[in-house]
């Protein structure tokens, strides 16, 4: 990627003009003809073609999600894609003594067989497809990924199109230019011989990597030839019963007899969507390799669950997918993508209208909805606009949840603004309903800050981003305690230290919370404007 990346910015360089990018190749392309680059490049792309012959051999089966079908394939396929360019410019530059410039490679490209320049064009956006995919895939879940994520898109379209735009800017140029000198005799010899040898090596580059594919193919054959000798028998408490060579997975198993069997991660072991529940033979069981135990550590399992993807049977048992691959094939066909769980800092807000049971009794109900409508909508338009996400509403209760995207210090500064926004507006409400209403509307929030589970939860169209933990958990127990104490806003110290906003002029509690020893501290704001005013002089200074 780094040199695909140099490459494209160098080609780039010709919106310029030619000598611009000329100049560029003594920084962007030049390196990698040094030994110590050539190492590097080409000993990059033969541990890739190497890697993905070994991921080929270690299946135990070629039926494999489309995805991973294509990750093979391309994996196989671009070492093949940029052989021709690669060896022709090398080559061709070394027998014969010419200067490969720009000049050279976009008269071959443009102007001299346009169908291979229109292949080479194809080939650098598959492989620059592939290795954007792929960086997306290994940092997807990095906790910085989701804020990085937009600009590293933008980059990911801007440089091949910037690549593409000075290629077609350099072809034009390139049309308009003189033609260069017809070779001599002895020229036209070494041109000929460039390209007979160039033809050799790359016929020879093919037929390697068709005999290294064929040969593994081969391998995979025999091996399970032999593996039929000594089959094991996985079963299934659905009634299924596969037979499987020794040291095919449980995964892999699943596979082979049709069977559906999620796995987010794509058997790699970096999930436990795959897990299943061992519920015979578990005394025949290998112990679980130290990426499998670090897994099932974390997600604290007993010692019969199992990562699928992982486990290798040695003899007969009976197994229970913890997740059903259909049932969670039809959480996606909801109006949302899903979105993989993670664990993530986050500030959580519950916001609680009081005593709404005696506000709303003996009133139409038409009266009731638009009532809640205008408290909805304060709601989530102070949530929108302190940059958080409106979880859900429940009853005449909100969830929001901030954060999502930024720092745990900043979510809480725009719960505690949202928090703000809420109380005045709810003034404005209750002075503008005053002759509807018996008394004034008063909310009791919640915020609390920490830990969380946050994905796509949900069924069909009713399925969204949420949280659940105990930050939610206890994010709720504090907008109870702000009813008990007839206050405002009952925040936790967590999220007052780090707001970094002074609360030393607010009631300090301790309050109980349930399945924990120790009382949480929190802070009491009790009801009236004077917070809102003095969040938003503090958050400015912040």
């Amino acid at each position: 990627m780094l040199f695909v990346t140099m490459h494209m910015a160098n080609v780039a360089l010709n919106l310029f003009s030619i000598e611009a990018a000329d100049a560029g190749l003594e920084w962007l392309t030049e390196p990698w003809r040094t030994p110590v680059g050539s190492v590097l490049l080409y000993g990059a792309a033969a541990v890739h073609f190497v890697l993905v012959l070994r991921t080929l051999y270690l299946k135990r089966t070629l039926r494999m999600p489309a995805k991973e079908a294509a990750q093979v394939v391309l994996g196989l396929l671009i070492p093949l894609l940029v052989a021709e360019h690669v060896i022709g410019t090398r080559v061709y530059g070394s027998m014969t003594g010419t200067e490969i410039d720009y000049e050279f490679v976009v008269r071959a490209l443009w102007i001299d067989s346009p169908a291979t320049g229109v292949k080479q064009v194809l080939a650098l956006l598959v492989i620059w497809a592939h290795g954007c995919l792929g960086l997306h895939f290994w940092l997807r879940f990095r906790p910085w990924y989701a804020t990085a994520a937009p600009f590293l898109l933008i980059a990911a379209v801007l440089v091949p199109v910037l690549a593409l735009l000075g290629f077609a800017d350099a072809g034009k140029v390139v049309q308009s230019l003189p033609l260069p000198p017809v070779p001599d005799d002895a020229a036209l010899e070494r041109i000929w011989a460039a390209l007979a040898a160039k033809d050799l090596l790359l016929t020879t580059v093919y037929a390697v990597a068709i005999a290294a594919v064929a040969g593994t193919l081969a391998l995979r054959a025999l091996r399970q030839v032999m593996a039929r000798r000594n089959l094991v028998e996985v079963r299934y408490e659905g009634g299924q019963v596969v037979r499987v060579p020794r040291g095919t997975s449980v995964l892999e198993a699943s596979r082979i007899g049709g069977i559906p069997h999620y796995a987010v991660c794509g058997g790699k072991g970096r999930c436990s969507t795959c897990r299943i529940r061992v519920t015979a033979g578990v005394e025949t069981l290998p112990p679980p390799s130290p990426l499998e135990c670090a897994t099932l550590t974390r997600i604290h399992a007993i010692p019969e669950v199992r990562l699928a993807c992982q486990l290798r049977p040695t003899a007969q048992l009976t197994v229970l997918p913890l997740l059903a691959a259909d049932r969670e094939r039809a959480l996606t066909t909801g109006l949302r993508p899903t979105t993989p769980g993670r664990e993530q800092e986050i500030a959580v807000l519950f916001c609680d209208i009081r005593s709404f049971t005696a506000l709303a009794d003996h009133r139409l109900p038409y009266d009731i909805v638009f009532l809640l409508n205008r408290y909805f909508a304060i709601v989530g338009k102070a949530v929108e606009q302190s940059g958080g996400t409106l979880d859900k509403f429940i009853g005449d209760g909100a969830m929001a949840l901030f954060g999502l995207n930024g720092s745990t210090a900043e979510a809480c500064r725009q719960a505690l603004a949202a928090s703000a926004a809420i109380l005045a507006e709810l003034d404005r409400l209750s002075e503008e309903l005053a002759a509807e209403i018996p008394a004034p509307l008063r909310v009791a929030i919640g915020i609390h800050a920490g830990p969380a589970i946050v994905g796509a939860m949900g069924y069909g169209g009713a399925m969204h981003v949420t949280a659940i933990g105990d930050t939610v958990n206890v994010a709720s127990r504090l907008e109870s305690a702000a009813k008990e104490f007839n206050a405002a806003i009952v925040v936790s110290d967590a999220v007052a230290s780090l707001s970094g906003l002074d609360f030393s002029d607010y009631e300090a509690r301790e309050i109980a919370i349930r399945g924990s020893r120790r009382p949480l501290h929190v802070h009491v704001v009790p009801q009236g404007a004077a917070f809102a005013s003095g969040l938003t002089d503090a958050r400015a200074v912040a």
